[in-house]
C-alpha cells in the first residue's frame, strides 16, 4: 500500500525565527549573567543555534567570549525513526578531558522531542562537574517522557503525535525556520 503524501506547513519563517532567537538570547543573558558560563551546541542543528544565540549574546547584551563547542548525540533520525536503542554521545576528542567543574552550561538543541538525547547531555555535563545545567531548544514538542525540560523555550508546540518538526538552520538548510511534516489524513 503507498504511503500517503506528507502536508508541509512553515510555522515560522526567518524573521519569526529571528525573533524566537531574540528572546531566548535575553532570557539566556539573564541565566547566565555573572557566571563563569560555557555553551555546548548539540549537533547537529543545536550547534549551529548555539553560535547564533551566542552572537547576540555579545551583540545585545554585552556577554562576551562564552567558550563554546558542539557534542554529537543521536537516538532518532530527522523523520523519527529510531537509530540506536541507546542514546549515542559523541565529543570531540579534543574536549575529552574538559573540565566543566563550577562552571554553568547552557545546552543547546533544535527540537526537545521525548527527552532522550537531553538527559544523556545532562548526563554528560554532570560527570564533567558542571555546577549548573541549563537547556535552551528553539521547539519544545511538549511530550517529553522523561524527567526533564528545557529552561529557555523558543516555541512550544502542541502537535499530533505522527507530527514531525523540522528547525532548517544554515548550513544544513538555506534558511531558518521551523517547518510541520505531517502526514495527509
Amino acid at each position: 500500500m503507498p504511503q500517503a503524501p506528507l502536508k508541509r506547513c512553515t510555522l515560522y519563517d526567518t524573521a519569526e525565527v529571528g525573533a524566537l532567537l531574540d528572546d531566548m538570547a535575553r532570557r539566556a543573558a539573564a541565566l547566565l549573567a555573572g557566571r563563569d558560563a560555557v555553551i555546548v551546541g548539540i549537533l547537529r542543528r543545536g550547534a549551529p543555534l548555539a553560535a547564533l544565540l551566542r552572537e547576540r549574546l555579545e551583540r545585545d547584551h554585552g556577554i562576551a567570549g562564552l567558550p563554546s563547542f558542539d557534542v554529537k548525540i543521536q537516538r532518532y533520525s530527522d523523520d523519527l525513526r529510531l537509530l540506536h536503542p541507546e542514546t549515542l554521545l559523541t565529543e570531540d576528542p579534543a574536549h575529552a578531558g574538559l573540565d566543566l567543574a563550577g562552571r554553568c552550561v547552557l545546552l543547546v538543541d533544535d527540537v526537545l522531542y521525548r527527552g532522550h538525547s537531553l538527559l544523556r547531555a545532562l548526563d554528560w555535563a554532570a560527570r564533567r562537574g558542571a555546577a549548573e545545567v541549563r537547556v535552551a531548544v528553539l521547539a519544545d514538542r511538549n511530550v517529553n517522557v522523561l524527567p526533564v525540560h528545557a529552561d529557555i523555550v523558543g516555541a512550544h508546540l502542541q502537535l499530533a503525535p505522527d507530527d514531525v518538526v523540522e528547525c532548517h538552520v544554515p548550513p544544513y538548510e538555506s534558511e531558518l525556520s521551523v517547518e510541520l511534516v505531517r502526514p495527509r489524513r
